[in-house]
């Protein structure tokens, strides 16, 4: 039977998700739940769960994210680093990272070994993360569950211009105002953040493309991402877990 080895927490804008691996970095148990101000509070909560659900008092801890100088006792590492050797432990194979969360967007090159060869992130603006959807989709009274279908049944694209979330949530209430359908606008924000996507990846198209992060669970945007690189996109298993995974991962 594996025994726990490792825990590893990922601090993020959104939610705070935390894994239990073994030795060979298999995962055991895990945790998600929505992001809460009091970060060190949080994650000494959720690692006391995680600990408990492990049967093991004491386990090393890596943590990530934005909070994860705030996790007591845990060893801080970098996103980049975790993302990348998560994805790896799932594809075990060379690829290009897209990982979408509420606070930035990643695009990480991931080399044969698993190491890190390139990476270029979005974390200046909301416009090319998670939260632009959340926000856009919000003013429209959208249900999460609720997208894919509905950007299946717009008949076009309605295209939202504005690169700022401020701004596109004023354009699409003028949009609505006018009289366009809500899934055009909806089918239109999605090839709108695609297009940042692409942006972030360039010209450099070699290998595979993999998506993790909370954004990669909304299959309409992974379409929209596929046909923007004119390419397939493969959704990794757990997406949300892939930088806790890696956190784990970096401590065994």
């Amino acid at each position: 039977m594996s025994q726990p080895s490792a825990i590893g927490i990922d601090v993020g804008s959104s939610s705070c998700k935390a894994v239990v691996v073994d030795r060979d970095g298999a995962l055991l148990d895990c945790h998600v739940e929505p992001s809460h101000p009091r970060v060190e509070e949080q994650a000494s909560r959720v690692l006391a769960k995680l600990r408990a659900l492990a049967g093991v008092e004491h386990l090393p801890v890596g943590s990530t994210g934005y909070g994860r100088k705030q996790v007591t006792g845990a060893r801080p590492l970098t996103e980049i680093t975790c993302h990348a050797r998560g994805a790896f432990k799932l594809i075990a194979r060379a690829g290009v990272l897209v990982d979408m969360g509420g606070q930035d967007t990643k695009v990480v090159r991931i080399g044969p070994g698993g190491d890190v060869a390139d990476f270029t992130m979005n974390d200046k603006c909301a416009a090319g993360t998670g939260r632009f959807l959340e926000v856009i989709l919000d003013r429209l009274q959208v249900k999460f569950d609720d997208v894919a279908a509905l950007v299946r049944l717009a008949e076009r694209a309605v295209r939202v211009s504005s690169t700022c979330t401020v701004f596109a949530e004023s354009e699409v209430i003028s949009l609505i105002a006018q009289g366009e359908p809500v899934e055009g606008i909806v089918r239109g924000l999605h090839q709108a953040l695609a297009t940042r996507v692409a942006a972030l990846v360039g010209s450099d198209m070699a290998g595979d493309f993999f998506m993790s992060g909370g954004v990669a669970l909304n299959g309409a945007m992974v379409e929209a991402i596929s046909a923007s690189l004119g390419r397939p996109v493969q959704v990794l298993p757990t997406p949300q877990l892939i930088g806790a995974i890696g956190a784990a991962l970096s401590v065994l």
